[in-house]
């Protein structure tokens, strides 16, 4: 149980512990910030009924676009500060504690969907994983270093998607209006030939300000809570423990990098449109991490290896086991060994 203590030191901490998602991994393989819309700030929404609550204040335009097939893990990555991936600061601080949540829309073009107008369905949540004691998802996210791992679902229909990633902290949640909503929205390309179409949900429209999951004094035992928002996609909800949850690290902190790429890995640009033919995916590799959620997530396919260039660009493959690649990288950039199956020009 956290006592009232605690509810007053959330107070206190409140604003220096604000965060922002921040960049995507696709398969192990860092995305950097290159297909995020970046918020201004890493401050909260409160209100339920803004436009703000799809993808957040005004948040920084992007032209990047990623490309993934169904079946990819993906890892969105949270900090509180812009650009500072250490993990010796927990990624989300001063007592936020509160659920996870992971949105899709399909959309004409990632680059200019506008989120508010768009149409979400949930592929992954994580709420309170266990019970005993009380712990939440953003307690698993700070021991992963920021990081959690979802699947993209099979079947779905290819072409320009958001992905909106989401912590609602509730320290302050005993009133209505004092639930906080971090969330940014990525663009991706998804390739493949499935046409199933979820059912769907809107932001500002999800979620009512007195919900069960929105509304809640957590500073009490809670035996379970209700996760706002849609059940995740052909996923079930993962149950709450009656064990105490491991908080050893299932992300490999140790190969936490200090860089941010800001260029879709590969240098190219993906299509903007459906057309059904799967995207040149961001090169293959062997997942560096663990999921941070459950046992539900699989193995994607992996992407050919890319054609043979002379030297490889910033943030471009080159090198790796099977890689055919450049190994060269342009200068100024040398080629960094990430893994035995990746290497990438840094």
């Amino acid at each position: 149980m956290r006592l009232s203590i605690a509810f007053a030191a959330s107070l206190i901490a409140g604003a220096a512990a604000h965060a922002t998602w921040q960049e995507l991994w696709i398969n192990g393989v860092d995305q950097g910030s290159s297909c995020v819309r970046l918020p201004l700030s890493n401050s909260p929404v409160t209100d339920v009924t803004s436009d703000d609550l799809a993808c957040n204040v005004t948040p920084t335009p992007s032209n990047g676009i990623c490309s993934v097939n169904p079946g990819d893990q993906l890892s969105v990555e949270m900090h509180q500060q812009p650009a500072d991936r250490s993990c010796a600061t927990q990624a989300i601080g001063g007592d936020h504690y509160g659920p996870i949540n992971i949105y899709m829309a399909k959309v004409d073009d990632a680059t200019t969907a506008v989120g508010s107008a768009a149409d979400w369905f949930k592929v992954d949540e994580m709420g309170l994983p266990s019970s005993n004691p009380d712990y939440w998802a953003t307690e698993v996210l700070n021991d992963n270093c920021g990081h959690f791992t979802f699947t993209v679902p099979e079947g779905i229909a290819p072409g320009n998607y958001l992905i909106r990633a989401e912590v609602i902290a509730l320290h302050v949640a005993s009133s209505v209006g004092g639930a906080q909503f971090y969330m940014s929205c990525f663009q991706v390309n998804i390739g493949g030939s499935g046409s199933a179409e979820p059912p769907t949900v809107n932001f500002p429209g999800a979620y009512v300000a007195t919900d069960p999951g929105i509304l809640i004094n957590i500073y009490q035992q809670l035996n379970s809570y209700a996760i706002p928002g849609p059940s995740p996609y052909n996923l079930p909800s993962p149950a709450v423990a009656a064990t105490a949850w491991p908080t050893t690290a299932t992300w490999n902190t140790a190969l936490q990098p200090s860089t941010v790429p800001t260029a879709v890995p590969g240098g190219g640009a993906a299509p903007t449109s459906v057309g059904g033919s799967s995207p040149t995916s961001a090169p293959a590799s062997v997942p560096i991490s663990a999921p941070t959620t459950v046992s539900h997530v699989s193995t994607g396919p992996s992407s050919a290896p890319a054609a043979p260039t002379s030297v490889a660009q910033q943030y471009a493959q080159c090198g790796g086991q099977g890689w055919a690649g450049p190994t060269v990288c342009a200068s100024p950039f040398t080629c960094t060994v990430l893994n035995p199956y990746y290497s990438q020009c840094t």
